[in-house]
């Protein structure tokens, strides 16, 4: 048997939501790293703005674990169809 006709005879089972909120986080997660990482190097740089950047670090953060949310969530409205 080929690889190709292995691959056709291949059922896949399970909800493939995980696979795609497993993507989905990806995002986010690097939004986040970028996030606090520039933060830091702009409260290094200026750090008389402490109070005005880390309120904006909060807020991107807050908005990046929204979308990471949504991700999850979206696993449950659009079930795979048995």
């Amino acid at each position: 048997m080929s690889a190709l006709e292995t691959l056709a005879a291949v059922n896949i089972q399970g909800n493939l939501g995980a696979i795609g909120y497993g993507l989905a986080a990806i995002g986010p997660g690097v939004g986040v790293g970028i996030i606090f990482g520039n933060g830091t190097q702009a409260l290094a740089r200026q750090p008389e703005a402490a109070g005005l950047i880390r309120q904006n670090q909060i807020l991107g953060f807050v908005l990046c674990e929204a979308l990471a949310l949504i991700g999850l969530v979206m696993g449950f409205v659009y079930p795979v169809p048995s």
